[in-house]
């Protein structure tokens, strides 16, 4: 069965998307974005549900529990997220996850070339209200989570009125409940400009923020049309957001026809430059029914449809820069970033530029199990121990406030490094 949702992809080919088997292999699915646009590339997929699920869901269960499932159920449109019941936490496990999922929006302003989010969710963004956010959340907090929460919007500031709202809000629930839950999400660049809900985001226990920068040249955000990077000092607004005291995590992307030729030295040293520790480049794709797909095809460029699949290192369609040379650079910058000498001075860049602020989160046993076994991991047993073992001095004479999120940043450029080697 292939429920088609939204994800955190940022108009990126999700890794989140492929097919997976259930009724023990009987009924082959899948899940994720990627099918409602482009299902009609996997024949061996037996039953899809495309679009959002919550008017088509009924009919769907109906036809499961008579054991009479149509191949492809189709969503009729956009409903409004005021009638989106709470999530049933009751039925997870939740020891056996780092991090929670609600999500607030649906849809994003913006009109990016190459994002397939306008095409499943729309410009007009849909929210929930407060008072479901805080429900949900309450629920969470009362089966005893204390992690993080990511808010998996296509863009948490779509609509500021409504996400201001929320926040306040949320921080009065935090105030009342003393919660230690903390948050992360998905928002423009734009977020840089306005103070005051940088201030609530901070306030209300938001640790972390994924911004699509996609890249340092000038030329390819025109041509993209990602308006609200341009004329921008986006070094700037990433060091804005840090010394509020939210880590920024990047989405760079290489292969725009506009893209000059020393493109991966340009974007590596953006990123060394600005402390985005935690670093997602991915070759342009030309997602279906995206405005650069349908513009690819004009011009007979395109080849294939997308796997969904951003670790590949494939293009889709005919760049302009040579195709080799996009793709052994698009591996070598990867490979780069990643490199443990490397990744540790980005992280002292971006300690820097961060401010610690906000409520304080609890540190969970699952955390504290995994900062000692990063000793072992990190410290003995793989390359670049010299360099993790200078890093882990330095911050603890220099930064011992920010010796935490050091070494979660360290865990986690473990686990980019792994992903880097396989391209």
């Amino acid at each position: 069965m292939c429920f088609s949702a939204p994800c955190w992809c940022n108009g990126r080919p999700s890794p989140k998307s492929w097919p997976v088997a259930a009724r023990g292999g009987q009924t082959r699915g899948g899940r994720g974005p990627l099918f409602t646009t482009s299902h009609a590339a996997f024949p061996e997929i037996e039953h899809f549900v495309l679009g959002e699920a919550e008017e088509i869901m009924p009919e769907l269960v109906e036809d499961l529990r008579r054991g009479t499932l149509r191949a492809v159920y189709q969503a009729a449109g956009r409903p409004q997220l005021t009638r989106v019941p709470p999530p049933r936490w009751d039925l997870l496990d939740l020891r056996q996850y780092a991090t929670m999922a609600v999500q607030f929006s649906r849809g994003c302003p913006f009109n990016c070339e190459f994002c397939d989010i306008i095409v499943m969710n729309g410009r007009v963004p849909r929210t929930k209200t407060p008072a479901q956010m805080i429900t949900e959340l309450d629920g969470l907090r009362q089966r005893g989570w204390k992690g993080m929460v990511f808010i998996v919007d296509d863009n948490f500031i779509g609509n500021r009125g409504h996400t201001k709202a929320l926040l306040r809000e949320l921080i009065a629930w935090r105030q009342r409940t003393r919660s230690g839950i903390g948050f992360l999400t998905e928002a423009s660049v734009n977020l840089a400009e306005d103070p005051e809900l940088v201030g609530l985001m901070v306030e209300a226990g938001f640790k972390k923020v994924f911004v699509g920068i996609e890249t340092p040249a000038a030329e390819s955000l025109e041509e993209c049309h990602k308006l609200q990077n341009q004329g921008r000092d986006l070094v700037a607004a990433v060091a804005t957001l840090q010394r509020a005291g939210l880590q920024v995590m990047g989405g760079f992307i290489v292969g725009f026809d506009n893209d000059p030729q020393d493109i991966f030295k340009r974007q590596f040293e953006f990123i060394q430059r600005s402390g985005v520790v935690t670093a997602m480049v991915g070759l342009l794709t030309a997602l279906p029914q995206t405005r650069l797909y349908q513009r690819l095809l004009e011009e007979g460029r395109l080849l294939t449809g997308s796997t969904g699949n951003n670790t590949e290192a494939t293009l889709n369609f005919l760049p302009r820069l040579n195709r080799d040379f996009l793709i052994n650079g698009y591996r070598e910058l990867m490979k780069k970033l990643y490199e443990p000498r490397v990744y540790y001075e980005r992280i002292r860049t971006f300690l820097q530029n961060h401010q610690p602020t906000g409520p304080r989160l609890w540190l969970t046993w699952s955390d504290f199990r995994a900062f000692l076994k990063s000793f072992y991991v990190l410290g003995l047993r793989h390359r670049g121990r010299r360099a993790y073992w200078r890093f882990c001095a330095g911050t603890l004479l220099k930064r011992p406030r920010q010796f935490q999120a050091a070494m979660e940043l360290a865990i986690v450029g473990y686990h980019f490094r792994r992903v880097a080697s396989l391209l």
